[in-house]
């Protein structure tokens, strides 16, 4: 009924095409991670480094919820200082760049989120002029 040698030759033929893209990146690839620029005169954020890193997107939806639906908007601790829970007036007052802090990873990971389609993302100092 059925030939089960050519079955197990296009399972093997595939799996050897579905597996190609991945060894090659593993080879070829620079994986590298990126490491985006870390904001000048801070040492500490709301969370960990490695707890903001995997986790800032439920942090930040997190805060919007409480804001906008519950209207908590009490200040948080980042260390020595508090910050408001926002995204323009808490995370962006310390990483300023979006193109050096948030698109390094978010590039490296094809991840687009739509942050920007409501909040004004932060002007970009000409190169060479420092912001004011």
């Amino acid at each position: 009924m059925y030939d089960k040698g050519t079955v197990l030759t296009g399972l093997a033929i595939f799996l050897v095409l579905a597996l190609s893209a991945v060894g090659y990146n593993m080879i070829a690839g620079d994986n590298n991670k990126p490491e985006p620029e870390k904001p000048k005169g801070y040492t500490s954020c709301v969370l960990e480094k490695s707890e903001m890193a995997k986790s800032h997107m439920q942090l930040l939806n997190q805060w919007r919820d409480e804001v906008i639906r519950d209207g908590k908007r009490e200040m948080v601790p980042a260390g020595d200082l508090m910050v408001e829970k926002s995204l323009q007036n808490g995370c962006l007052h310390c990483h300023t760049s979006k193109v050096k802090f948030c698109d390094r990873c978010h590039e490296y990971a094809s991840v687009y989120p739509y942050c920007w389609d409501c909040h004004i993302a932060p002007v970009e100092p000409a190169a060479g002029k420092e912001a004011h």
